[in-house]
């Protein structure tokens, strides 16, 4: 399989290795260079809610958390 480089240095990974890979736009990968031939390309698995915090920390409005109720279960001694 071979792809080509574009004039804005994007290279686009053939149909079937993302559908074999499962991936989707917007994951992150990390480029390796191993040697002046070998380009190595890895993907990065972040959790479902990585980045959520600086998401709502960024709100333009005060963020309010309210109190949690407390819990009036005994904890379980393991």
């Amino acid at each position: 399989m071979t792809t080509i480089l574009s004039q804005k240095g994007q290279i686009v990974l053939p149909s079937a290795v993302r559908e074999q890979m499962h991936l989707e736009p917007g994951q992150d990968f990390e480029v390796f260079i191993d040697d002046e031939d070998t380009i190595t390309l890895r993907r990065i698995n972040r959790p479902p809610n990585h980045g959520l915090v600086d998401h709502l920390l960024a709100c333009p409005y005060p963020l309010e958390i309210p109190p949690r109720a407390k819990d009036s279960t005994r904890s379980i001694s393991l």
